[in-house]
């Protein structure tokens, strides 16, 4: 009798009664300025309402200015997975998840109550949403905490990052032994991945090489006037390392709608476009960084602005391909520099960690199924303790 209880026990066992789902909104997916429209204004209470609302037991928010990202134990119910990316069947068809399914549609409504989302991107969340489950979670959390998913290759502020969320749901207990398991595991085994291969090692961004090029050419960087033109990615980095320096800019795009949208999650003061043009003269350091196909700096326009400021303008063209018109640098006072220039200084520092990009991917192959394995036995201990 007890044999078969045993038995009955191991089989049960060797499944997990639980499902651990991400679902998440990256840099990846959609542009940096519309990112803003998907966040949390409180991450702890959101991480009470999809527990609430949403069929879960545990959940921890990863939310950073390149992505937001939903981590839960729980929520089981057939339904299709919204991933624009993967999960197909031969047909085109959305896959079906097999055995316990996630809410997929309370996932979805939870999450739109609690942003400020608008029609489109109600109407799109088949485009930008990705969701994944279990051995597909242990992976990317593993990618991520390396640094192999983040902006710039490497950066070692998405282990603060986590850290942070990890603090945040511990605090506010919408974590469990799974997720706590989970998380701490990752962040052990990213750090040794991390300091095995020097992924993170003097990393240097676009924004950190064109901020330093700043500081080297202009005294009080932090007292001048500093504008953005961009909400792109290249625009983020420039963002980010502006904020971390704590120098004051604005910002601008073709739209202020994108320019406040790219301020809320990275800062900076949205200014109109139009307003830019017409008070070009006031700005002492300019940064370029958008994928427009066309100048949008123009020699004629400019020139005329130019013509009464006494003190020289610093405008570093950070686009591919470039949209400040070179003949700006004839102006008298204006100080022209190229991505070309910028991107010899950092050809080096990336192709290093990229190198080791491989040698990652092989370590986390390795430990999936060691994650997997101590998670379920949490998952065997709890079952006979009940």
């Amino acid at each position: 009798m007890f044999s078969e209880l045993q038995k009955a026990v191991e089989i049960h066992l060797t499944e997990n009664n639980f499902q651990i789902m991400n679902a998440r909104i990256t840099f990846r997916n959609i542009p940096l300025h519309k990112l803003a429209n998907f966040s949390f204004k409180d991450v702890t209470a959101a991480c009470k309402s999809f527990i609430e609302n949403a069929d879960a037991s545990e959940c921890l928010i990863i939310q950073t200015s390149s992505r937001i990202e939903v981590f839960t134990v729980g929520g089981i119910q057939t339904g299709e997975i919204p991933d624009a990316r993967r999960n197909f069947e031969t047909d085109g068809t959305p896959a079906k998840m097999q055995g316990k399914k996630l809410n997929v549609s309370k996932i979805l409504s939870t999450w739109s109550s609690l942003a400020d989302m608008d029609q489109f991107d109600l109407d799109h969340w088949d485009q930008t949403l990705e969701i994944y489950k279990d051995v597909d979670v242990y992976e990317h959390l593993l990618r991520l905490a390396c640094g192999l998913e983040s902006l710039v290759v490497g950066k070692g502020e998405i282990v603060e990052e986590l850290e942070k969320a990890i603090s945040i749901a511990k605090e506010a207990k919408t974590s469990g032994k799974i997720l706590d398991k989970l998380f701490d595991n990752t962040m052990r085994v990213a750090t040794s991945i991390r300091d095995s291969t020097g992924i993170g090692k003097d990393v240097v961004t676009m924004g950190d090489r064109a901020v330093k090029l700043a500081e080297d050419s202009i005294d009080n960087v932090g007292s001048k006037k500093i504008l953005l033109i961009g909400t792109g990615e290249t625009a983020g980095l420039v963002a980010k390392t502006l904020n971390k320096n704590n120098y004051p800019f604005d910002v601008t795009s073709m739209t202020v709608e994108r320019a406040t949208g790219f301020s809320k999650t990275l800062g900076g003061k949205p200014i109109d476009f139009k307003d830019v043009m017409v008070g070009f003269d006031k700005f002492d350091i300019i940064f370029v960084a958008t994928t427009a196909d066309a100048f949008l700096i123009i020699f004629k326009k400019i020139e005329k602005i130019m013509k009464t400021k006494k003190k020289g303008t610093l405008i570093m063209d950070l686009s591919e391909p470039r949209t400040v018109d070179e003949q700006i640098a004839t102006i008298k006072g204006i100080k022209l520099v190229n991505p070309a220039q910028i991107n010899e200084m950092i050809e080096e520092n990336t192709k290093k960690r990229l190198d080791a990009v491989s040698s990652i991917e092989e370590k986390i192959d390795e430990e999936i199924p060691i994650i997997e394995a101590t998670l379920k036995r949490i998952s065997g201990k709890s079952l006979v303790n009940a």
